[in-house]
């Protein structure tokens, strides 16, 4: 997802389209001619264009399972017949609830809204039921305000319920979508999908952006644990499974009842197959592999009556899919028959080529129904309009558009449903959001997910009357065994007190040892005061979420090789290890697998850690109580190289604790050459990487932790917040309130940076320079007590364009020169300014490659 700045003024080139509009006007253009006049003038292709041919008489049929329904037609055609072109655009455009006030609902007559994943009631971190009931019931309130001689329509409130109701504080987390392909179990995943949708409509929500039913080829993609499986046969059964789990049966009673919600296919189309696994990238494919692949799962959600499909950020050889006529109108709408309508992603349409986040006629004309323009609403709404009045947007498109979304909402029953906060499951949300039933349901879907690739001399199951020691950073953390999309956009920055209800993996097995007479010590270090009979080490990717999740290969750790160590460290006390390795997606591990004496993909389980111990752990009375039953929705690497060799284990791979066959050593040269992140790489994205963590001091000196996307110091006197650069906030502002407050990046051990120093390398900062209110900010370089190594930066600083981001070089010669002892650094990075500065980061690394030098010598 990406944000782009509103523009300035009006443009050149629309100054230009406009002559040309008037132009065209007195020739008589027929409106298509204009839309396309207009495409080409803004340096994209004509809307009935396409950068590859298509050829739809190839493509798969789907079957919309509607009958024709001439009192909904009549219903729609009676209302539409009610409504103003104004009202008409507001049903087109969806905006994001930290943008939009229910006050803008009701003068703009919008449509739709949405909570983005870092978005939330009334702007907090965090939400409950009520408080998000209270935000749909305010917006419900503002859409149906009929002052004014307004037509009454209700909204759909949209989120991100991907694995669960997963931004709603309590609820169920179910194992992620890469997990869930493993289960080869399309009921379960029905079952899933109605309770994702009752605890989505128990917070009076009505729409959930899932299922992905992306079939992920290159699993560097941050992404890929959306995606159920590379294998587009186990995404199509899925597909269909999810979508009436979320919906309900068509013809049933049940279909988009009170206890459902409409459901969303994405991303359309082959978001998992971009070169080289790039997030919003190039899927470089053919059209065959794009239909045999890529299209598995939408003719099923389609038979299955999937409400909406959302529209992907990435491109097919060249060309953005939000401005793919051909694929869009011609084989979604036409070859597959959808009849519901298609959305837009977080402001994607910004790139289509000619548009802006705020102007995207081509993306309209092209077939998107609605575009989610989450900040840029108002600019959108305001151009769009005008653009229908023009003619550069058909009116045929729009009444096409807003009459898909109103039969969505008449089917949905929103007309009647009335109150979010009084609908059935609304009314009783303690009892339904995160239930023991769906927590139980969890919990199966954990076991059924679990895969086991090693379990030499029968290491499993473990006997529950044994002493245990539960080890690895991840063994008793919630947020590290739910991933992204948990809580919030990248789902860090959380603590197990934020999840009422849950059970980590330590507290799982805890739980069932204690019960059968053992004993348990947790300890993330390995350092026990008993020794164990077995240990086991949960350990594995750290959260993250689209974009900031893709890696440049499938190193697990690169540079990092503690949670390895920590294995060998427990197996060379003559311990049994247990490696549980907790992951979105399959990487290289051959060294942690070799050094364990069983080895179990745990994947992303979520909330329910317990399902780990009851297939880890025999049963009080010595019996297997539940078998390994995962096989590999992925293939496992042999090599770190993506496409390298074969599979070390093969799509459908699985042991049982029948399989008695020992597994020889594996491999361990991985394919890649040369020095890993995270040495020399501190900050990237707006976030600290791997092994460094970023921290905010107020000017008291009290230190409070910056790895959210807002936070303060506790005097307040440093603020912090999340702002976009190149992606949807990979970039972080700071504002002083006041002066003597610094913020620093930490390393988890010290760095000797001596060889760089002498190499002339510098730490460059991509930095801008938002607001200066002195000359004062300094950087520094940290090493130790009371050992800091300061440059002065105020007047680089001020010799800046404010609003422009630039790679800013200090030598590390500066450092030193300023007293750093540059043998022991354990905070690369120190940034101070004072009272009424803001200064945005984007990166922080060492390096060579800068657009301006900091001259210390001054």
């Amino acid at each position: 997802m990406i944000r782009r700045p509103a523009p300035r003024g009006e443009p050149p080139i629309r100054l230009m389209e406009r002559y040309v509009l008037a132009s065209l006007r007195r020739l008589r253009c027929a409106p298509t001619v204009l839309a396309a006049a207009l495409a080409c003038l803004s340096g994209a292709k004509a809307w009935g264009s396409s950068a590859t041919t298509v050829h739809p008489a190839e493509w798969p049929r789907a079957t919309w399972p509607f009958a024709a329904d001439a009192a909904l037609e009549q219903r729609v055609s009676a209302l539409m017949a009610k409504m103003t072109v104004e009202e008409k655009i507001g049903q087109l455009i969806q905006a994001d609830i930290l943008s939009v006030t229910p006050d803008d609902v009701r003068k703009y007559r919008l449509g739709s809204i949405l909570a983005g994943g870092n978005s939330k009631p009334d702007a907090r971190p965090l939400a409950d039921p009520a408080q998000w009931k209270a935000s749909a019931d305010a917006f419900y309130r503002a859409a149906m305000d009929t002052s004014g001689g307004h037509v009454a329509i209700p909204l759909l409130y949209g989120v991100d319920a991907v694995h669960g109701h997963n931004g709603a504080v309590g609820a169920t987390l179910f194992p992620q979508n890469s997990a869930l392909g493993a289960t080869r179990d399309p009921e379960l995943i029905h079952d899933i999908g109605q309770a994702t949708a009752e605890e989505v409509r128990a917070t009076g929500l009505n729409w959930t952006f899932a299922p992905s039913v992306t079939v992920p080829q290159d699993v560097r993609w941050g992404r890929s644990y959306e995606g159920y499986s590379q294998d587009p046969q186990i995404v199509a059964q899925f597909s269909r499974a999810m979508v009436e789990g979320l919906q309900g049966k068509v013809g049933t009673p049940q279909f988009l009842d009170a206890s459902h919600a409409v459901a969303t296919a994405k991303h359309f189309l082959a978001d998992g197959g971009t070169h080289n696994g790039k997030d919003q990238g190039d899927a470089q494919i053919s059209e065959a592999t794009l239909i045999k692949v890529h299209a598995a799962g939408y003719p099923p959600a389609i038979d299955a009556g999937v409400q909406t499909v959302m529209a992907s950020f990435s491109s097919w050889n060249g060309q953005k899919m939000h401005g793919n006529k051909a694929l869009l109108t011609d084989v979604l709408k036409g070859r597959m028959d959808f009849q519901g309508f298609v959305v837009g992603d977080w402001n994607a349409h910004g790139q289509v080529p000619g548009c802006s986040n705020e102007d995207c006629a081509v993306a309209f004309n092209a077939g998107m129904d609605m575009l989610m323009a989450p900040d840029s609403w108002r600019g959108l709404y305001e151009h769009t309009l005008a653009e229908v009045k023009s003619g550069a947007i058909p009116m045929a498109r729009v009444d096409d558009a807003v009459a898909r979304i109103l039969r969505v909402k008449f089917r949905a029953g929103l007309f009647e449903a009335g109150l979010p906060s009084a609908q059935p499951l609304a009314a009783k949300s303690a009892e339904v959001v995160g239930s023991p039933a769906h927590r139980a349901l969890a919990r199966r879907a954990v076991r059924e997910s679990l895969v086991l690739l090693k379990n030499n001399d029968g290491v499993l199951p473990i006997d529950p009357r044994r002493h245990l020691l539960l080890a690895g950073d991840a063994v008793d953390s919630v947020s590290r065994q739910s991933g992204g999309w948990t809580l919030n956009w990248q789902g860090t920055g959380l603590k197990n007190e934020d999840f009422p209800g849950a059970q980590t993996i330590a507290a799982g097995f805890t739980e069932q040892v204690k019960a059968a007479g053992g004993s348990v010590e947790i300890a993330a270090d390995g350092r026990y005061t008993h020794k164990p009979d077995v240990a086991v080490v949960v350990f594995g990717e750290d959260p993250y979420a689209e974009f900031q999740g893709d890696i440049p290969n499938l190193l697990y750790r690169p540079g990092d090789d503690h949670d390895l160590e920590l294995i060998r460290h427990l197996h060379g006390e003559g311990i049994p290890v247990v490696a549980v390795f907790l992951s979105g997606r399959p990487l290289w591990v051959n060294r942690e697998i070799n050094a364990a004496d069983a080895f179990v993909a745990a994947w992303l389980p979520g909330s329910e850690g317990g399902g780990v111990a009851d297939v880890l752990l025999r049963g009080r009375d010595g019996s297997i109580a539940h078998d390994f039953r995962g096989k590999l929705a992925f293939a496992w690497p042999s090599t770190a190289v993506v496409g390298q060799g074969a599979p070390q284990f093969p799509l459908g791979f699985g042991r049982s604790y029948a399989d008695h066959a020992n597994l020889k050593p594996l491999p361990e040269v991985s394919g890649i050459t040369g020095e890993q992140i995270p040495v020399g790489n501190y900050l990237d994205r707006g976030k600290a990487v791997h092994g460094y963590a970023l921290t905010l001091f107020g000017r008291d000196g009290v230190a409070a932790p910056g790895d959210v996307s807002r936070a303060n110091s506790g005097d307040g006197s440093l603020r912090m917040g999340a702002i976009d650069f190149k992606a949807q906030e990979d970039a972080r502002r700071f504002s002083w309130d006041g002066d003597g407050a610094h913020l620093a990046i930490r390393a988890s051990t010290p760095m000797d940076l001596d060889r760089q120093t002498n190499g002339d390398v510098m730490l460059v900062t991509t930095v801008r320079v938002d607001a200066l209110a002195s000359h004062a900010a300094w950087i520094g370089m940290g090493c130790g007590q009371g050992c800091l190594g300061r440059v002065a930066l105020g007047e680089e600083l001020a010799g800046l364009t404010t609003g422009q981001w630039v790679r800013l070089g200090v030598p590390l010669k500066c450092f030193r020169a300023a007293g750093a002892d540059m043998h022991h650094i354990d905070q690369p990075f120190v940034l101070g300014a004072s009272k009424g500065d803001q200064l945005a980061l984007y990166r922080v690394a060492l390096g060579t490659d800068v657009d301006r030098v900091v001259d210390c010598a001054k």
